[in-house]
């Protein structure tokens, strides 16, 4: 190099540099988040927020989340413990965190954004069965933390990125994490100073007796993470009060860290107000410090207004979701915050009322829903539930309230159709019934033959063609789109004639016309029900159209009476 750099994110050749490919002149910079205490502080609504105030002075930003479990991806873990899971577009189940990420960048991830600790030993593994460490001996150290540095900074080069944002996901302290803590030790001791920055998100527990904030679990959360070799440059304090400034000096003289460093994160009334807050505390500037940045204004005037209007909304509705986890609302945050973002563009509330499917089937369902401006039904699998959720699309459909089904919506949707205007009051899934005569749903041919369950569902984004004179082409303003999918069985196509000669529209197909993707109920104000999940694609800059749509006619149905 003769002693000249390269611009920032510049791939260079060195022989001497063990990031392989980047010259330490010139590498990305990086920002990463741990957590200490306890878990569920939301280092996710940090990383995301960073990301934001980054990406709005102009940077190009990665975020990319880091979970310590053994489980290569997300979709085979339980809703109750880990909240939904999220689908890239490329196909990749995901934390919810990356969900979070994308509404708050409005940019796509991908499946390189996504770390586990089964992904990285399955891909050691791998190398070596094919011969790639002949003649070493396999360890953590080296061979695992390389592993993880390089999937760190896999997706900065794939998307030419200049500053990546990594999360790493549970406690300093666990077990679990200590591999990928070794690895970002080792960056810090590999690349320049001011190349790497580390906030470290932890919980500033008060005392209800004495009403008194105590530091002392942040004081053995960073002793913990020193112990470690890494020493944070910013400490953000979860509470649920201001911090008074004598506590904030405490964590500075305990924890090692300038003063103007150590931000608050008091409770919020959402997490699109945390950008706001770590901007008025300056997050961004300290971050731009430490890694030798340009200071550039942020402007966040869109995203204020759409808060505002989240705040005091000239209208509001009341939409009813029908799922059988609705004790972890988590289990379906890509609806509630789809909702929120049409919301806020639309200047109308969807105040949700959370429905067990299961409780429908015990109770009245008149005096369940009929309070309802809009129902909603969510994906899922299983047949708990399902028989409650049938009863909330025939209350929908016959009494005109808007109707939005996804994934397993469209699926209940159907079958409710054919039990109740057909008359095939045993037409079911073969998922619940492999013996029903009316099989209006079925499983995908594709797969029929398989039986492993991790990653081998209709994963990512495919083509749908829409039908003219339709509500999903109305609010979509264009022919061909492409979502996110997540499932295994799907509308039986040998069904298809008789369940529109009654009045079930198809309005969306697969790119080949083989595969229903939408359907829609003629004579119905507003009954849309696709077999993908939009809610994936859904921002808060720019919320989905079938949202939009959907929260318009909810609007028009509570104005007709």
């Amino acid at each position: 190099m003769n002693g000249a750099c390269a611009p920032l994110g510049v791939i260079v050749s060195c022989q001497n540099c063990s990031l392989k490919g980047r010259c330490h002149s010139n590498v990305l910079k990086f920002v990463f988040v741990t957590g200490g205490v306890l878990s569920g502080l939301g280092k996710g609504v940090i990383s995301s927020s960073i990301g934001l105030l980054l990406k709005l002075q102009g940077y190009k930003v990665s975020l990319q989340k880091i979970d310590p479990y053994v489980n290569v991806d997300a979709g085979t873990m339980n809703p109750y413990e880990h909240g939904e899971v999220f689908v890239t577009c490329d196909g990749k189940e995901t934390d919810l965190d990356i969900g979070r990420y994308e509404r708050f960048l409005d940019e796509e991830l991908s499946a390189s954004n996504y770390i586990t600790t089964g992904q990285v030993y399955w891909n050691v593994i791998r190398k070596e069965r094919s011969g790639k460490y002949l003649g070493q001996t396999v360890q953590i150290i080296p061979h695992i933390t390389d592993e993880i540095k390089r999937l760190i900074r896999l997706p900065l080069e794939e998307k030419d990125a200049e500053i990546g944002v990594i999360e790493i996901g549970g406690t300093v302290g666990d077990i679990e994490s200590l591999p990928f803590l070794e690895a970002l030790r080792q960056m810090k001791d590999e690349l320049p100073r001011e190349d790497t920055f580390f906030i470290h998100v932890t919980l500033v527990p008060r005392l209800t007796t004495s009403n008194e904030l105590k530091t002392k679990p942040t004081q053995h959360s960073v002793k913990e993470l020193r112990a470690i070799g890494i020493q944070p440059n910013a400490i953000v304090a979860r509470c649920d009060l201001p911090l008074p400034e004598p506590v904030r000096h405490k964590i500075a003289l305990f924890c090692d860290v300038p003063l103007e460093n150590v931000i608050e994160d008091p409770d919020l009334p959402s997490i699109y107000h945390a950008p706001l807050v770590m901007f008025e505390h300056e997050l961004h500037h300290r971050i731009a410090e430490g890694l030798h940045l340009e200071k550039r204004a942020v402007p966040l005037n869109e995203w204020t207004t759409l808060i505002r209007r989240t705040e005091s909304p000239e209208h509001r509705v009341r939409v009813g979701i029908v799922g059988k986890y609705v004790e972890l609302r988590d289990s379906y945050i890509s609806i509630s915050e789809a909702l929120l973002h049409a919301g806020a563009c639309e200047n109308i509330n969807a105040d949700i009322e959370w429905i067990s499917a299961e409780d429908l089937i015990s109770r009245d369902v008149e005096a369940r829903l009929s309070n309802l401006d809009g129902i909603v039904i969510p994906g899922g699998f299983g047949h708990r539930g399902v028989e409650g959720k049938l009863e909330a699309v025939e209350y929908a459909r016959t009494n005109g309230i808007p109707y939005f089904g996804l994934c397993l919506g469209l699926q209940c949707a159907v079958i409710e159709f054919a039990r109740n205007v057909l008359g095939w009051s045993e037409a079911n899934t073969t998922e619940n019934d492999p013996d029903t005569p009316y099989p209006v749903i079925a499983l995908l041919e594709e797969q029929i033959q398989v039986t492993q369950k991790g990653g081998t569902m209709r994963l990512g984004v495919y083509e749908t063609t829409l039908a003219p004179n339709s509500i999903s082409r109305q609010c979509y303003g264009q022919e061909t789109i492409v979502e996110r999918h997540r499932h295994r069985y799907e509308f039986n196509s040998a069904f298809r004639d008789q369940l529109e000669t009654a009045g079930l529209r198809v309005t969306g197909t697969s790119a080949d016309g083989q595969l229903v993707e939408i359907v829609e109920l003629e004579g119905h104000p507003w009954f849309v029900a696709v077999q993908f999940h939009p809610e994936f694609t859904s921002r808060f800059l720019s919320p989905h159209p079938l949202f939009r749509g959907f929260i318009q006619s909810c609007l028009e149905r509570q104005s007709s009476f």
